[in-house]
């Protein structure tokens, strides 16, 4: 399909490889030639590793922006934010663009600012064109039958939470929240009762993809996309295409489609503001690292040890190393990236403070603490977790019973467990925020590739999340341990300095295909207009 494309039975003037110009590294691909650190940041040369800390940013400028009290919006739109007193500063920033204009938007902002929020202004703006009762001010009576919302999540561990987040929320106006994935699929009838689908990029880009679903998708009036900053990532055409698909239909249709892009911080938004067709005056909001709602301190370690097993040894000292620094202060999260190896590193950090005498740093001798330890570890059914229990250190994994799971859940936030060692799962599913976390290693093993690749830009900013306990904390820190051919990239992904780059071309072929089924691409002038809006 890649030289045939010109569409015409001559041969092509010229064919264009591109495999050669898609990007070796995909989503790992770095365009910054440096990354310049914020000041007072340090680096220390140690035997065998490099450290670079980065200090905690403090905001001024957030105190400047007035906080919106909730009983300030439209009374009908209330019961969504029931519960809640004001509006936080990034969500009382975007409140006239969301709530009082249907432009398109882009916000940029931390993991954990409040960015669902502002989705739910953007759905209670789309909502609002539907009232049955525009002149009563508390009628929340809505014309069900008429629009519809798509809500993009990248993960079905996402999906299902913001369905039961907008289902409850959105109950008091009659909305149903249905969720739209691989694991849920929805019959005529049922899509039909529903006004939010809460889907993933490919489930959404094959319903769009089928022309005889045309019905539901031209009620469609908005299309909320969380985690845009994807298209970085080897997932990034498939949202191109929802994107460019989007776009062509409404420029034929001539159908009103709101596009909503959330985003963590990126250096170059301008670029995905243009994508998403986002007026760079009103539309687009950038929000750095110090809106963060608990600022987090970071230190990089990038290990210079060559040899595997001495790589292992050290990479265990050092977690060591950190995990007593907090010891008996501070509650430690530590991510690994397969479920034995959770086992493995909570063992041996227990063997460790055993050797070092510093066990009682974990758990005092004399606490309640271990006493109720004792007791639960006899309720586990797995036997590494009755073994690691007594000794305030724990091991989570999709793996473990429901029950185990549950009970380590608990131990933890009660902070009975001081260190708990996790797979990546934890950071997206349950909400277990604790002062450090540490990211042991950032590869992972690749079925499809038969080969160790880094972890997905994704999760490491999802687990450096989980750094810092909003109520609790003035602080939090957050420490990935690396190769040191490494250290670069992690400092640019996690200090809004990596760009993010389209990576369309690779899969270029696959969606021109589908378009020209769909019938919205015809020729060659088609298709050139059909690129430009991913390409701009």
């Amino acid at each position: 399909a890649g030289g045939g494309a010109a569409g015409s039975a001559a041969a092509p003037s010229r064919v264009l490889d591109l495999d050669a110009l898609a990007f070796a590294k995909g989503g790992h691909q770095m365009t910054n030639r440096r990354c310049e650190l914020p000041p007072k940041s340090w680096r220390a040369q140690k035997k065998g590793y490099e450290e670079v800390h980065v200090p905690a940013v403090v905001n001024t400028a957030a105190a400047s922006i007035p906080l919106i009290p909730v009983d300030r919006l439209p009374e009908w739109t209330r019961p969504a934010f029931a519960g809640m007193r004001t509006l936080n500063t990034i969500q009382s920033k975007l409140r006239p663009a969301a709530l009082d204009t249907s432009q398109n938007l882009l916000l940029c902002a931390p993991t954990g600012a409040g960015k669902t929020n502002v989705a739910m202004m953007t759905m209670l703006r789309c909502m609002a064109a539907y009232r049955k009762d525009p002149d009563d001010p508390s009628s929340t009576a809505l014309d069900l039958d008429a629009f519809k919302i798509v809500y993009v999540a990248p993960m079905k561990a996402l999906v299902q939470e913001v369905v039961l987040n907008f289902g409850k929320r959105l109950a008091p106006f009659g909305v149903q929240v249905r969720e739209l994935s691989g694991d849920q699929s929805l019959t005529v009838a049922q899509i039909q009762q529903t006004q939010v689908i809460v889907t993933t990029p490919e489930k959404w880009d094959i319903v769009t993809r089928k022309g005889g679903d045309r019905a539901y998708t031209q009620l469609v009036r908005l299309i909320i996309m969380d985690e845009i900053h994807l298209l970085h990532d080897d997932r990034g055409p498939v949202l191109e295409s929802i994107v460019a698909r989007t776009i062509r239909q409404v420029e034929a249709t001539r159908d009103a489609v709101r596009l909503v892009g959330l985003s963590a911080t990126l250096p170059n938004f301008a670029d995905v503001a243009a994508l998403l067709r986002v007026d760079p005056g009103t539309g687009m909001f950038f929000f750095d690292n110090s809106f963060r709602p608990v600022p987090l301190q970071q230190q990089y370690v990038g290990v210079a040890e060559k040899k595997a097993l001495k790589r292992f040894q050290l990479m265990n000292q050092i977690c060591y190393d950190k995990v007593v620094a907090q010891a008996g202060k501070n509650q430690v999260l530590i991510f690994v990236h397969s479920r034995a190896e959770t086992v493995k590193t909570a063992t041996a950090l227990r063997d460790m403070a055993l050797a070092d005498d510093a066990i009682h740093k974990f758990v005092r001798e004399d606490s309640a603490t271990r006493e109720i330890l004792q007791e639960e570890c006899e309720t586990a059914k797995s036997e590494a977790l009755r073994d690691l229990l007594p000794y305030g250190f724990a091991v989570h994994h999709a793996g473990m019973a429901r029950a185990d799971r549950n009970l380590v859940e608990d131990l933890f936030a009660d902070k009975h467990v001081q260190v708990l060692c996790s797979t990546a799962t934890l950071a997206w599913g349950v909400n277990l925020p604790a002062h450090t976390v540490i990211i042991k290693g950032t590869q992972c093993y690749s079925p499809e590739k038969g080969a160790w690749v880094e972890l997905s830009p994704l999760d490491v900013v999802q687990m450096l999340g989980r750094a810092g306990r909003p109520q609790f904390d003035s602080e939090g820190e957050g420490i990935i341990i690396t190769q040191h051919s490494e250290l670069q990239y992690y400092l640019s992904l996690m200090n809004q300095q990596l760009p993010v780059e389209s990576q369309l071309i690779r899969a270029l072929p696959d969606h021109l295909n589908a378009e020209v089924a769909l019938g919205t691409v015809r020729d060659v002038r088609d298709a050139a207009e059909w690129l430009p809006p991913t390409h701009p």
